[in-house]
């Protein structure tokens, strides 16, 4: 009895093969991706052990809630802002000492960042009728200010701090309040945070 003959793949069956196998070997990897990922998170990246300054907005928040105006009385949208970073406080009663110093802050946060600062605005909010000092605004180019319905307030935002003044908050580019940093935050160790997110944002 002889021994049946060994099949010879041409090279056109071979490359289908191993196509084949490369489209399976895909798909496998697409489907262990997010386990991958959620080892890495926990073992590599420790969420209970992280790093950043402020506060993390957890569930993340849309922006687009705030039922926003001009100082005119003019209805304007948060998604003025989409695609960019946005580093926002509030204020009522005017804006005092408090304000001024936060709004010096995200003024030079966002200046620190260097070529990236332009990827970044700072809005103020009104939560009442008062206005501003026009010297403390002139001083702060490029500020955007609008005055804010308070009843739309807590749909948006983790209000005021555990000492009752308004914290500084980090919008997203795709419109989410995603951290906050208290009232008398340390502008060096935030400005580290806002780098670290514009390094690793792959928009805005």
């Amino acid at each position: 009895m002889t021994s049946p003959s060994p099949i010879t793949l041409t090279p056109e069956t071979l490359a289908r093969r191993n196509r084949n196998r490369l489209k399976l070997v895909a798909i496998l990897a697409v489907c262990a991706a997010p386990v991958i990922a959620s080892y890495f998170t926990y073992y590599v990246i420790k969420p209970d052990g992280r790093t950043n300054y402020g506060e993390l907005v957890e569930p993340q928040r849309p922006a687009g809630a705030l039922k926003l105006s001009d100082m005119g009385g003019a209805s304007v949208a948060m998604d003025r802002f989409r695609g960019k970073w946005v580093l926002m406080t509030l204020a009522d009663k005017s804006c005092d000492k408090d304000c001024a110093q936060r709004l010096y802050v995200i003024r030079q946060v966002r200046l620190t960042t260097g070529k990236d600062r332009d990827r970044i605005e700072r809005a103020l909010l009104i939560t009442d009728q008062s206005n501003p000092d026009q010297k403390l605004l002139a001083e702060h180019d490029g500020l955007q200010v609008m005055r804010v319905d308070p009843a739309s307030l807590a749909a948006a935002l983790p209000q005021v701090g555990a000492d009752g003044r308004h914290p500084l908050y980090v919008v997203d580019p795709l419109g989410n309040v995603m951290m906050r940093f208290s009232a008398d935050a340390d502008p060096s160790r935030m400005k580290k945070d806002i780098s670290k997110l514009l390094r690793a944002s792959r928009v805005g």
